[in-house]
């Protein structure tokens, strides 16, 4: 039986995975790859696939790269899920941990049926362009700029 604080964060890790996989899929029915469609000056959607890590870390690496970052992604999401079971009452560091945990879970479901990861959100500045990402992408950055946050305004435990 989950605790009710616990059971909120898997709940949240859940909707961030729905989210995800929900606009993965209607972009997927709405472009080729490859398809740009300028949104505003400094945003366009896109249709990638990433068969590496984030910006595309290992894409060209020939394929073992699929199930080494399958098999972390899995293994950093049993660690998340267990400190979640311990700190589930510290709301700032319990949200790191779901934006990530809800991120990976959300790109491992893409390498596992796809061999890749959908991207589709491109970012740009002038004639730089930011490597296209997704929602898991997003909440995993999120959580993760969100702990380093917590570390600095955490207090210290009394000895």
């Amino acid at each position: 039986m989950l605790k009710h604080g616990m059971a909120r964060w898997l709940g949240l890790a859940a909707i961030i995975v729905v989210l995800d996989q929900i606009t993965k899929q209607a972009v997927e029915r709405s472009l080729n790859f490859g398809d740009s469609i300028p949104i505003t000056g400094f945003f366009n959607l896109v249709l990638t696939y990433n068969p590496g890590a984030a910006f595309s870390f290992l894409a060209d690496a020939g394929g073992w790269q699929k199930h080494f970052f399958t098999g972390l992604a899995l293994v950093v999401s049993a660690v998340i899920i267990h400190i979640l079971r311990k700190q589930h009452g510290e709301t700032r560091y319990a949200l790191a941990l779901t934006l990530i945990l809800g991120g990976a879970i959300g790109n491992v479901i893409d390498r596992v049926i796809y061999g890749h990861v959908i991207d589709f959100i491109q970012l740009y500045y002038g004639r730089f362009y930011w490597p296209a990402f997704n929602v898991a992408d997003s909440a995993i950055c999120v959580g993760a700029a969100l702990m380093v946050l917590d570390s600095f305004l955490a207090k210290p435990k009394q000895a």
